[in-house]
């Protein structure tokens, strides 16, 4: 591990921890050579990928059904909770510093898309950009993936739900004011805190809130439906927070608001701690516990129907929190629905779009 005086600015993770995938791993003896550029903080890499399907079926208790498309594995927004670290060691890297810094770019994502919309057995549901990584991470402004299959989408009349943490969605305006004719795009924009200081702790390489607040506030603008997710709330950190969130949300002319409660699974549970001790080393033993406290004594939780909000008094007094905060700032506001009847299939016409 990184020692604290080695501290990785512009990164979450702070090492690599064993892939329970790989039969081998890297450890740190000497600190020259090798193991020196292996916990130093190196370039992103880019790494390209041609998958044969890029739409997955999501049929969860917690999350509904529906499917979610992410252009993207790994992201560089370097997130240090984020549930989707595990999901990199599939793929023979770490959840870690690997997840930040080698990200695998889908290529084909639109061309796969486009075929998969035209099954015969296809059945119309939303589909999440992104339910993994961040469809609009930095190297989304040089790649365009996921403007590409917002166009695939809209030549189809697919409907779709993109959440993001990036002022980068508002260069796609003109594709989402195109769905939104049609009532085929959701937005979710995730704030953690606004807490400045403590998001480029927590996030570093995300938008600041007062961005993504003005993202909420152009779309909300143009009649675009948003909701903002409080996400994930960390008791002991950020959880005083709700209120001035919602507050902020409904402000900038949100539809909606939401929260879940952070759980620390797999490895995420170690890189977690370990940020902590470092970044926050006052906090970190109260915001351990109280996450723990909310999970059952664990840090993590898999259990489906209380792992998204967690239980016990801490998660009872978040989830008051919240619920209060909405109904004094939201009340009367929701997500206007989607309309399945536009979809269309083109048969394997040649889009035109590549």
């Amino acid at each position: 591990m990184i020692k604290a005086g080695d501290y990785l600015k512009g990164r979450g993770a702070q090492y690599n921890p064993n892939n329970p995938y790989l039969k081998q791993e890297y450890v740190a003896e000497h600190v020259e050579g090798l193991d020196e550029q292996m916990l130093s903080n190196s370039n992103t890499e880019f790494l390209r990928e041609h998958p044969k399907k890029i739409v997955n079926k999501v049929d969860s208790p917690d999350l509904g059904q529906g499917y979610s498309l992410n252009p993207y594995q790994g992201c560089e927004h370097g997130c240090v909770y984020c549930y989707a670290r595990n999901t990199h060691q599939y793929w023979g890297y770490g959840a870690g510093l690997d997840f930040e810094r080698k990200i695998i770019i889908k290529e084909n994502a639109a061309q796969t898309l486009a075929k998969q919309l035209e099954s015969p057995n296809w059945k119309v549901m939303p589909i999440m950009l992104a339910g993994n990584t961040d469809c609009y991470q930095p190297i989304e402004a040089k790649k365009k993936l996921t403007r590409q299959v917002l166009e695939v989408l809209l030549q189809y009349r697919h409907p779709v739900s993109i959440i993001t943490k990036n002022a980068l969605i508002l260069r796609d305006l003109d594709l989402l004011k195109e769905l939104n004719k049609y009532d085929l795009v959701h937005v979710n924009i995730s704030i953690t805190t606004l807490d400045e200081k403590l998001r480029q702790n927590l996030e570093p390489r995300t938008a600041s809130a007062a961005k993504r607040l003005d993202v909420v506030r152009q779309l909300s603008a143009e009649g675009i439906p948003v909701n903002v997710m409080t996400a994930p709330i960390i008791p002991g950190l950020n959880d005083s927070e709700i209120p001035k969130l919602i507050q902020a949300a409904a402000e900038a002319g949100a539809s909606n608001a939401a929260y879940t409660l952070v759980r620390l699974n797999g490895n995420i549970g170690p890189i977690f701690e370990d940020w902590i001790r470092q970044a926050l080393p006052e906090k970190a033993e109260k915001v351990l516990s109280q996450i723990a406290d909310c999970h059952g004594g664990q840090l993590n939780d898999s259990r489906f129907g209380t792992r998204m909000h967690g239980e016990g008094k801490f998660a009872e007094m978040i989830y008051k929190m919240f619920r209060i905060s909405k109904q004094k700032h939201m009340a009367g506001r929701s997500m206007k629905p989607y309309n399945y009847g536009h979809f269309c299939q083109r048969k394997g016409k040649q889009l035109g779009l590549f």
